[in-house]
């Protein structure tokens, strides 16, 4: 909170337009002619700067009268983004062996394919795709090391349809193959 305090109304307004959520939480914008509150990230339509009021909380922005913007809610702690981008990780760690396409889970979460994907990358740096292959990686990894499965049953095990994308992405990902990996760790053991 301490940063808030120390940015200028026409630091917060310029914080406002690039809808920069690095200052949510910080301040709440407030447009004087509508009564509503928002995130500095909010993507709703920008009021005019004569409009707009800052407050450093949200107990003082409503103790003045105004109310939570319905788009970027921030009177809820996680931003909406960021809880379907859970929504999205959950169903994916649920359904890592299942064949999963972006359609599905788009579906899943009730967005576009195009939004998911859009948002997911700008939230995780990664794409639902390449964070599912982690995730099976990961399922593998621990399969190769606590079981006596064979490298194609562990493949198929976790969601992977082909061994040659199998052993494609699991070296990716740990720098080895799968049966390196495992005489790696029984070594180690």
């Amino acid at each position: 909170m301490d940063v808030a305090f120390n940015l200028s109304f026409e630091e917060m307004w310029e914080k406002i337009m690039a809808c920069d959520a690095k200052y949510d939480g910080l301040f709440f914008t407030a447009v004087k002619t509508t009564k509503i509150y928002c995130r500095p990230s909010c993507r709703s339509r920008k009021p005019k700067q004569i409009n707009v009021e800052f407050y450093h909380s949200i107990a003082e922005v409503e103790q003045a009268g105004f109310r939570a913007c319905k788009r970027c809610q921030p009177q809820v702690e996680v931003s909406p983004q960021m809880q379907l981008v859970r929504d999205v990780i959950i169903f994916l760690v649920r359904q890592y062996n299942q064949k999963v396409e972006l359609k599905d889970i788009a579906d899943h979460v009730g967005v576009s394919s195009y939004y998911l994907e859009r948002l997911f990358k700008k939230e995780t740096s990664e794409t639902p795709r390449s964070y599912l292959e982690k995730i099976r990686v990961d399922k593998a990894a621990f399969l190769l090391t606590s079981t006596k499965l064979t490298n194609l049953e562990v493949s198929l095990d976790v969601g992977f349809h082909s061994p040659s994308n199998f052993y494609k992405v699991f070296r990716r990902l740990k720098n080895c193959s799968p049966s390196e990996y495992r005489s790696m760790q029984e070594k180690g053991k």
